[in-house]
């Protein structure tokens, strides 16, 4: 494809504008590993595919890096990152809330690692408190079984 100034943003970030045999050979690892693909809304969508599984007793979500993520430094630029834990965060926030919507109202996270292109990077994580209004969230990303970033986040739950 070719990009101009007449080219979507969204098609530009498409994940299918980064699909090589690669990541297909990835993609097929991932379901054998019992990896879901999941939707994530649009943005989620622009960036994914995002990959979900079952660990014990809750969901855990993970995303492909590829080089569509990376940032001048040849590493998954940090916006991806904030994105992912973002995402999973809030999911297991709206789990431990009954199913109801959850908003993001702070979120602090600790880059630890780089990721690099190819990496899978796993989110997990848990509630450490909550009240009728709020979800308090911690977690952690990980690639390789490495920490690459650590996160607290408080979620607001929507009535």
């Amino acid at each position: 494809m070719r990009f101009d100034k007449e080219t979507p943003v969204w098609k530009v970030f498409s994940p299918e504008m980064h699909v090589s045999p690669f990541l297909e050979q990835r993609h097929s690892e991932l379901e054998a590993a019992g990896w879901k693909r999941r939707r994530g809304g649009s943005f989620m969508e622009a960036i994914g595919p995002l990959w979900a599984r079952r660990e014990d007793d809750r969901w855990i979500y993970g995303l492909l890096a590829h080089d569509g993520h990376l940032n001048p430094a040849n590493a998954v630029h940090g916006g991806v990152l904030q994105t992912l834990i973002d995402h999973a965060l809030s999911a297991l926030a709206w789990e431990a809330a009954s199913r109801k919507a959850c908003v993001t109202i702070h979120a602090d996270s600790q880059f630890i690692s780089a990721v690099r292109s190819g990496d899978f990077i796993v989110a997990r994580g848990t509630p450490t408190r909550q009240t009728r209004a709020l979800v308090f969230m911690r977690g952690h990303l990980a690639a390789d079984d490495v920490t690459v970033l650590s996160a607290q986040s408080i979620f607001k739950i929507v009535e």
